[in-house]
């Protein structure tokens, strides 16, 4: 890993840790509408675990509980994580939900074959190289049980804030020390080569508005 990634990576880190303790609960209790719809792809594909990656402070992984998946959910912010447990444990899903402190660009902490889906919210478009999200998905195919599912959104280069605010090379643009990686369609196409690319999704999230793609593939079955 490029000593410039790692540094930006720990920036980000830092920035997301002050972000939550100012801002507890940022993104309120609703899941997002990514989630709802991730649950309803994991419920037809019989899945009974989820895993999260980057779930911050866990509105979508209590939602996931909430509907009876055994939930892992994991993010580079003790924070988040913190504030994800106290919400679990008042609403009675503590049991549903295991969390860990971890950075996706290291491997996942997971044996092979292990997982029944993997969703990932704004994760995969975060400041990661290129290199970087193609270890991660390959990481996540790894843990992933053959017929298992992936769902993952990422914001695209058609969004506004492309090309704009502080340029840190490879479709990474910074704006109020937030560092997104805007992914070009044939990002997409490539990360799903060796898996059942089953659906990708234009829509629109926030204010400004961010616009998203939001992928599901799929670990074909033997």
């Amino acid at each position: 890993m490029a000593a410039r990634d790692r540094e930006l990576g720990e920036t980000q880190r830092a920035h997301w840790q002050s972000t939550y303790s100012a801002h507890p609960g940022m993104y309120g209790d609703q899941p997002s509408a990514s989630a709802v719809h991730a649950a309803g792809v994991f419920r037809a594909a019989g899945a009974g675990d989820v895993l999260e990656l980057g779930c911050g402070h866990g509105r979508d992984a209590l939602y996931f509980a909430w509907c009876g998946f055994t939930v892992q959910a994991t993010d580079f912010s003790s924070v988040g994580l913190q504030q994800l447990r106290a919400a679990a444990a008042a609403a009675g899903l503590d049991g549903k939900v295991t969390t860990a402190v971890h950075d996706v660009r290291d491997p996942l902490p997971l044996p092979a074959s292990s997982v029944d889906a993997v969703f990932a919210h704004m994760l995969l478009c975060m400041a990661l190289s290129t290199q970087e999200i193609h270890a991660v998905v390959g990481e996540i195919r790894r843990v992933l049980r053959p017929g298992g599912t992936l769902v993952y959104t990422a914001r695209h280069t058609g969004d506004a804030h492309y090309g704009t605010g502080i340029a840190h090379g490879d479709d990474i643009f910074e704006h109020g020390g937030f560092a997104v990686h805007f992914f070009p369609r044939d990002l997409v196409d490539v990360l799903a080569e060796g898996w059942e690319l089953n659906e990708v999704h234009t829509f629109e999230e926030g204010e400004l508005p961010r616009r998203l793609w939001r992928v599901t593939q799929t670990v074909p079955r033997a």
